[in-house]
């Protein structure tokens, strides 16, 4: 069989050394390197240009569809599969937005993971048969109209913006997120300020709830 080059992101160990097992249990296939956030993922990916990157969906500093849209940005030849404790409409819409080829519920891991990434490298896609129905069931074709909610600003958020939610909203102080986003302490607070403005949000508490319920933490 062919090589294959894989790069898996998640933040327990004990679940890349589960998929790790999987993945090189197969001819070929090869575990390239291994991330413990989004930000490591994408900086990983620079280096070892995988052909496969498995990335959990919920991780510190940047979550796994952020990190999925910059890997997509950085490297097209990457295919992208997401892994992820939850299902829903609103999110496989995400995650087909940031560019991810596949979906895979951490539960079904153990049965679909290799099936996944073989269809991935075969320039298929691959979803959980409850998730192709919620994509078969008009996803693709309500795409392009999105309710009242989607067209706010709120949506509108820069990926660097979004990249400050996470961090704010996972406690970090402005000098914190300064230094894990190469900016000046200034900078920092600026974006903080627009971001509480554009978001209407008043305290972090509120910042907190914007990220959960728009999935850029998990709670």
């Amino acid at each position: 069989m062919e090589s294959l080059r894989l790069l898996l992101a998640d933040d327990h160990e004990l679940v890349r050394k589960g998929m790790r097992t999987i993945l090189e249990a197969q001819p070929g296939w090869n575990v390239a390197a291994e991330a413990n956030d989004g930000r490591q993922a994408v900086e990983k990916a620079k280096e070892v240009r995988p052909e496969i990157a498995v990335l959990d969906i919920s991780m510190p500093v940047l979550n796994g569809l952020e990190a999925a849209r910059q890997i997509a940005k950085t490297d097209l030849r990457t295919k992208i599969l997401i892994v992820s404790v939850h299902e829903s409409d609103r999110l496989v819409r995400e995650v087909l937005d940031a560019g991810a080829r596949g979906y895979v519920l951490k539960s079904d891991a153990s049965r679909d993971l290799v099936a996944a990434v073989n269809a991935l490298s075969s320039n298929k896609t691959y979803f959980t048969p409850k998730v192709a129905e919620m994509v078969m069931d008009g996803y693709l074709d309500r795409k392009g109209s999105r309710n009242s909610e989607d067209d706010g600003p709120a949506s509108r958020l820069t990926p660097r913006q979004r990249e400050i939610v996470q961090l704010l909203a996972e406690g970090k102080s402005s000098k914190e997120v300064a230094v894990a986003l190469g900016l000046s302490v200034k900078t920092a607070e600026t974006h903080r300020a627009n971001i509480m403005t554009r978001l209407n949000c008043h305290s972090i508490s509120e910042l907190v709830c914007y990220a959960v319920r728009n999935n850029i933490i998990q709670p």
